[in-house]
């Protein structure tokens, strides 16, 4: 499969073997090519994409690679956040996906998706998120948005009906929305490590 998959991106694989360097033993025991695993962040000049395992625990979580030629099935947070796929999910009356619905509402000047355990429930249909759970979301910056605009969305999201946490992609990494609103510089999550700095689309920051 051709696919240049990104950060928070869930892929099916075509069997166990796609996936190595795994070296928690809870994995072999709970995970399965069924179920997808998660694209993070990180470096392999062998070509191999960066991924992470879930468990069954919050606690369980387990860093891999995966084979690309491996790769049946791609998910992105914003194919998640699709008005029709949250009303149609089992999971439509918990406040995670409620809240995502509201923001599914309103026409916002970039692409955003759902991630986390609510994205995860809404991919695999298993129970990973409860009446507690936080709302993950990720909203797509190839270039600077507007402050006024961001504004906006986390107003909106402080009146949802549960916790929500944004992380901003830029083409050089993620930081979080509240702390650059707050602070007008973050800690960039990027491949190579994170970075502090007020210029998150700029080159000079990576």
């Amino acid at each position: 499969m051709s696919c240049s998959p990104r950060p928070h991106d869930l892929l099916w694989l075509s069997s166990d073997r796609a996936l190595s360097a795994i070296s928690e033993a809870w994995v072999s025991q709970h995970w399965h090519h069924a179920l997808p695993v998660v694209v993070r962040r990180d470096v392999n000049r062998s070509g191999l994409i960066p991924v992470g395992v879930r468990g069954e625990k919050r606690e369980q979580r387990a860093a891999g690679w995966a084979d690309p030629a491996g790769i049946t099935r791609i998910v992105t947070p914003e194919m998640l956040a699709e008005r029709q796929h949250l009303f149609d999910s089992p999971f439509a009356d918990y406040p995670p996906v409620k809240a995502a619905m509201a923001l599914s509402d309103s026409v916002w000047p970039w692409s955003w998706g759902v991630t986390g355990s609510t994205g995860y429930a809404l991919a695999t249909r298993i129970p990973t998120l409860h009446a507690a759970s936080d709302l993950d979301l990720l909203i797509r910056a190839p270039q600077p948005l507007a402050r006024d605009d961001l504004q906006q969305w986390q107003a909106q999201t402080e009146t949802l009906p549960c916790r929500v946490d944004t992380q901003v992609e830029t083409p050089l990494g993620a930081f979080a929305l509240n702390e650059w609103l707050r602070e007008g510089r973050v800690l960039l999550k990027t491949a190579t490590g994170p970075v502090l700095t007020p210029s998150p689309w700029s080159r000079d920051s990576a």
